[in-house]
């Protein structure tokens, strides 16, 4: 084997390698766009915090008025008022998006 032919496999050995390496980079992250199963997670998160929020103050109101948990009940159902309004929110910003993202396409 002269110089000539051993460069020439070097040449094609590297070009292998390369393209084997060049499959196993990760892809990059698109933090961006956002997942159906994100976003369903987000609304989920949403609804149980303004539950939880609602239980908090309305629990504490009535330990500190000792009364019936009345408050609690109140502030239980504006929460989850609170709650579906932010998920309605997410949907539509959502829903804005998908809408703008197939207009850019077309």
């Amino acid at each position: 084997m002269d110089d000539q032919d051993r460069k020439a496999e070097m040449a094609a050995i590297e070009a292998r390698i390369a393209a084997a390496k060049g499959l196993q980079e990760p892809k990059p992250r698109m933090d961006e766009h956002y997942s159906q199963a994100q976003m369903a997670w987000r609304m989920v998160i949403e609804l149980v915090a303004g539950l939880g929020i609602g239980f908090g103050i309305g629990y504490g109101l009535d330990l500190f008025f000792g009364t019936l948990p009345v408050f609690m009940v109140l502030f239980v159902l504006l929460g989850l008022a609170a709650g579906v309004k932010t998920m309605l929110r997410s949907a539509q910003e959502m829903q804005k998006e998908n809408a703008a993202n197939e207009a850019a396409e077309e």
